[in-house]
């Protein structure tokens, strides 16, 4: 689950914190690097427990209504929520089972929170259409869900303040976790009963290892690759760039030096999205410029053996740093 994107943000928070808080111990770094990270797959196991969650709640009003029923004569009410075959199947998961048994948090710390989301599920269209749909089906009742996962949880101001409450970790975490939350939702197969694997804590070793050998190539070469920033920008103030442009460029040639399989446009074209995430408005056009300077240099130094693509013309770099200015 955890992907080389949101890799690349953790070492942005962490760098930047490692050079702000004047403990400069990369062992501790890397051991905050990977935890953090392994917080974010908590927060995936966790939100997918809340659909389980909102299942039993659902299962105590439908339990009430139905004594009410029978009480004033009435007719019962629908099952169809209750007797939903995805959220039954997810309730059954042994990996997710095993997850809510190891863990001190649970959902029924914050009841009042099921309770409210229940309620706005009942209340919703997706919920109204779903019910009044005679024919039911497992993907019908997957589907539900997964429509009612991207517009009542994905986009919950309460819930992310509800979250952010309960770790610091989760501040910036739960847009991407909410599409791996998606993704796992769709792969969901009633064929394979409890046993459905959930998406794994790391893709593979490799991506694991990305993530400390970014964090500490970034850190030990430091002062190298800003001697790399300074060449290229012919010896620019770096007391006018904001800090965190300096942080992003330093990750980024970190990248195209230590990772070879890795396209020089590709790490150009995510540290660019983290600049326009995390740093100044002009940013993303200036380090755009930048990163692209730096890589001709390195390449025409013999220093990064990578091919470059699309040709830039060399007064962009130049118009960037005008801009910046």
């Amino acid at each position: 689950m955890i992907n080389r994107e949101l890799i690349r943000i953790k070492i942005v928070q962490l760098t930047y914190a490692y050079y702000q808080n004047g403990n400069h111990n990369i062992d501790v770094a890397e051991k905050e690097l990977l935890f953090s990270l392994s917080k974010a797959y908590h927060l995936y196991n966790y939100l997918l427990q809340l659909i389980v969650e909102v299942s039993k709640e659902a299962r105590v009003f439908y339990e009430t209504e139905c004594a009410k029923a029978l009480r004033e004569g009435n007719s019962m009410p629908s099952s169809k929520f209750v007797d939903n075959k995805f959220a039954l199947q997810l309730e059954e998961n042994t990996q997710l089972k095993e997850f809510a048994e190891n863990q001190k948090q649970s959902w029924g710390d914050d009841i009042e929170f099921v309770r409210k989301l229940y309620r706005q599920i009942v209340q919703s269209e997706i919920y109204t259409d779903y019910i009044a749909e005679k024919e039911t089906s497992y993907e019908a009742d997957r589907e539900l869900w997964r429509k009612l996962y991207k517009t009542l949880i994905a986009d919950n101001d309460d819930l992310d303040a509800l979250l952010e409450e309960k770790s610091l970790y989760w501040n910036d975490d739960k847009e991407i976790v909410d599409t791996f939350v998606l993704k796992t939702i769709k792969r969901f197969e009633e064929s394979n009963g409890a046993r459905q694997p959930l998406l794994p804590e790391y893709k593979d070793e490799e991506d694991k290892d990305f993530a400390c050998k970014l964090f500490r190539s970034t850190i030990l070469n430091a002062n190298q690759y800003q001697h790399y920033m300074s060449e290229t920008s012919r010896n620019w103030d770096f007391s006018r760039l904001a800090y965190m442009d300096v942080v992003i460029m330093q990750i980024a040639i970190a990248e195209m030096l230590t990772f070879p399989n890795i396209p020089i446009s590709v790490t150009i074209n995510e540290y660019v999205d983290l600049a326009k995430v995390y740093s100044t408005p002009k940013s993303s056009a200036y380090i755009n410029g930048m990163l692209d300077g730096i890589a001709r240099y390195l390449v025409d130094s013999n220093i990064l053996l990578k091919p470059i693509a699309n040709k830039r013309r060399k007064d962009n770099r130049v118009e960037n740093m005008n801009n910046r200015e």
